[in-house]
């Protein structure tokens, strides 16, 4: 039998974010070591990042279909046995199409589904397996549901310690603070700011995705004891991650790969579909809660108010060992980072191809 062919369909760029690549890729990685053939369709835009990351795992790309018919034919000329749908801008009847033209189709949604009629759907956020929780629209026997589920890629299993963090004292928290592979809405600045005005002594490192944020970080001035490191997107962040003592981040993708690294975490919602998964993630204690951007950035009173209350959540935890040690082990036991395999596993089985 000849190795299953699989197609990703997802786009990248300034204006989307990494996030729908960044999933894909670890659930092509799956499939790559069960030696199908893999290959992305879509666009990746302006992020360098994004792209190496194809060619390091040898996927090639090719242009992303956006209607029904198109998908069809891109299937129908690559031979494919499935593809994959991760996108909020798709027409939704894509799916429908795909599987009319005898194509498995897998499409991963946030929440909603947005109509597709796929033959499988994977929402890995949290608590989407929860009585109510499932993805509107889906039949509840092939939703793939829960961080059981989730995505991650190769770099971030290898770094998954064997235990969470024990509670460590540290007179100066290494602190990581990063918000996307392209920060499209500007967050380091803000909440770089938020951390440095606790006044805790700390060794905080920034990931500034594009040139204007590392320029407005540079015109930053650190007080007693801190020190500011700003550097670029890299491969090396879960090894960052694991060496961190507190994580900031927005509420995104990366939300799941902290959890796996047993990373302490302070999240901040960052745009609007991120909010259902924030608030069950903050309200499950799998990590602190620092509100939403627009919030925090807001001029006069109210954003004063909302970056010092943020400010007051991050103290908190930098002066606790005990704290972050409690948000570790929740987030470490709760993604056990062999989510892609069992979507692999469903996926495959639907092809009649089971490689494992």
């Amino acid at each position: 039998m000849s190795a299953p062919r699989i197609g990703l369909r997802c786009d990248a760029g300034p204006r989307r974010g990494v996030g729908h690549l960044v999933r894909c890729l670890a659930l092509g990685e799956e499939f790559l070591a069960r030696g199908a053939a893999v290959a992305l369709f879509g666009t990746v835009e302006e992020v360098g990042w994004a792209s190496a990351q194809l060619t390091a795992r040898g996927i090639p790309l090719h242009p992303g279909p956006d209607t029904p018919a198109g998908l069809v034919a891109a299937a129908r000329e690559h031979r494919l046995d499935a593809m994959v749908l991760d996108s909020y801008e798709l027409d939704p009847a894509g799916a429908a199409a795909l599987r009319a033209a005898g194509v498995v189709t897998l499409a991963i949604v946030d929440g909603d589904t947005r109509g597709q009629d796929a033959d499988l759907y994977l929402d890995q956020n949290f608590g989407a397996d929860a009585p109510g929780g499932t993805a509107p629209g889906s039949d509840a026997g092939t939703l793939l549901a829960g961080t059981r589920y989730a995505l991650l890629r190769d770099l971030v299993i290898a770094a998954r310690p064997s235990a969470p963090r024990t509670a460590t004292p540290v007179a100066r928290p290494r602190v990581l603070a990063f918000f996307g592979g392209t920060d499209a809405v500007g967050a380091a600045p803000v909440l770089t700011r938020v951390l440095l005005d606790t006044g805790h002594p700390m060794e905080l490192t920034v990931l500034a995705a594009r040139p204007r944020i590392e320029a407005e970080l540079a015109a930053l001035t650190c007080g007693r004891g801190q020190t500011l490191r700003v550097v670029p997107p890299t491969d090396g962040l879960p090894t960052m991650i694991r060496a961190a003592d507190l994580v900031v981040s927005a509420a995104g993708t990366s939300t799941w790969e902290l959890c796996c690294l047993g990373a302490p975490s302070a999240l901040v919602c960052v745009v609007d579909n991120q909010r259902e998964s924030y608030h069950r993630v903050v309200a499950h204690g799998l990590a602190a809660g620092l509100g939403e951007l627009p919030e925090l950035a807001a001029p006069g009173m109210a954003g004063r108010a909302a970056r010092a209350a943020a400010a007051g959540i991050l103290r908190g935890l930098l002066a606790s060992p005990r704290r972050r040690a409690a948000l570790s082990a929740r987030g470490w036991a709760t993604v056990d980072g062999q989510g892609r395999g069992r979507v692999a596993d469903a996926l495959l089985s639907r092809t009649g191809v089971l490689n494992r």
